[in-house]
């Protein structure tokens, strides 16, 4: 099965892949199931059905507390879908739990969690069919609380506005790095970090090359970033691995 447009996560031993598409764009179609790939065994398999009527792809999606949190995303693939919804699922019992909505719907971005919080930084809210596939980012910063069960907006907006970037919490401090938007052809190069404890962003040394449509992981106290986009949209693909800091 062709899948795209996620964002995994690591959890108890597994990576799980929630919030995805499937199919050819504009329209491509959310997943219905819950997808794992399990490294011990080498092997993917189809667990809990996805509720249909939260089904999407293009989101944030994160592990906290023993469950997985899916933010945001788009329910028609790159059309005008997108949504401001939060959900819990709970891989142990296949539970589904829906939560207060995010002050802001977006698509195209990953989350991360800070500090007991849910960060959902950057994105888009895609509409290819009104003709604005690019152009609709999003500078504000939502982030919901997991013990208050309660969404704010930060008062710094992301410095740089754009969608398909990388997301990671490093030094008690959010980073934000790549992306694309409609300003300019070539991916993004930026990395900004926030660090909630001025309530500032800063800039921190760019990517050797921009890119979009990948994923940034924390490894060993290290960002890695393997391959993507180097343009706006689909190409050209990319096949080298960052490391930050190197």
């Amino acid at each position: 099965m062709e899948i795209h447009h996620f964002q995994a996560v690591a959890h108890a031993g597994r990576l799980y892949v929630l919030g995805a598409f499937t199919g050819q764009y504009p329209e491509e179609q959310p997943l219905t199931h819950v997808l794992v790939y399990d490294p011990g065994a080498d092997r993917w398999s189809q667990t809990a059905e996805i509720p249909a009527h939260r089904r999407r792809g293009a989101a944030g999606v994160v592990s906290h507390g023993g469950r997985i949190y899916l933010a945001g995303g788009n329910t028609r693939g790159h059309m005008s879908g997108y949504v401001p919804w939060l959900d819990a699922f709970d891989p142990a019992t296949g539970r589904w739990e829906e939560l207060p909505d995010a002050p802001h719907a977006r698509d195209h971005f990953h989350a991360a969690v800070l500090d007991g919080k849910l960060y959902a930084a950057g994105g888009r809210r895609t509409s290819h069919d009104t003709g604005d596939t690019l152009s609709l980012t999003i500078t504000a910063v939502d982030v919901y609380d997991f013990e208050a069960a309660r969404w704010s907006t930060l008062d710094a907006p992301l410095p740089t506005p754009r969608a398909g970037a990388g997301a990671v919490a490093l030094g008690g401090r959010l980073l934000v790095m790549g992306g694309e938007s409609a300003r300019q052809v070539p991916a993004h190069a930026e990395v900004e970090a926030y660090d909630p404890r001025s309530g500032r962003w800063s800039a921190l040394p760019p990517l050797p090359r921009g890119r979009h449509g990948t994923q940034a992981t924390v490894l060993d106290e290290a960002v890695h970033v393997a391959a993507g986009s180097g343009d706006r949209g689909g190409g050209p693909e990319l096949d080298d691995h960052l490391r930050f800091p190197r």
